[in-house]
């Protein structure tokens, strides 16, 4: 299975998300995008500071979304529900396989309820609240695995 993650710029929560997620399933195949990527950017020294704490290792370039990488996504997970309708609207004909992760771990249906369904974004914040995003992300992979 193929999975892509999308944030906004591809530096900090879906390249976070993807290593995550290749640690723990690497029968996976996982790649991740931001919407506003520039090519080739290195991860954010915080999101790779906090993945090293837990042994996590991260190779990362960042990469714009473009239609070859959602076509070969089998689903397609965002860290927001503007990241997914923005993708709706740019990108056309991939939307049903295109969830915010939250949405797509504790909904039965992959209906998004009244629960915030977002992964705040911890770009320019402290290393602290890079953990948390880490923690929360842990957590909902976690729920991702068992769901895949």
């Amino acid at each position: 299975m193929n999975v892509l993650f999308v944030c906004t710029g591809n530096t900090c929560r879906s390249p976070m998300a993807a290593a995550l997620l290749k640690d723990q399933a690497p029968s996976l195949q996982v790649k991740s995008a931001g919407i506003y990527a520039s090519n080739g950017s290195v991860a954010n020294p915080n999101t790779v500071a906090v993945l090293k704490e837990d042994d996590f290792l991260i190779d990362h370039a960042a990469a714009i979304v473009t239609p070859e990488l959602l076509s070969w996504a089998d689903i397609v997970l965002t860290m927001t529900l503007s990241h997914k309708m923005l993708l709706d609207v740019h990108f056309p004909g991939y939307e049903d396989k295109t969830f915010p992760l939250i949405q797509y771990v504790e909904s039965e249906n992959n209906v998004a309820d009244t629960v915030s369904v977002d992964i705040a974004d911890p770009f320019g914040q402290s290393i602290e609240v890079y953990r948390d995003t880490k923690e929360q992300l842990q957590k909902y992979i976690t729920k991702l695995i068992k769901k895949l």
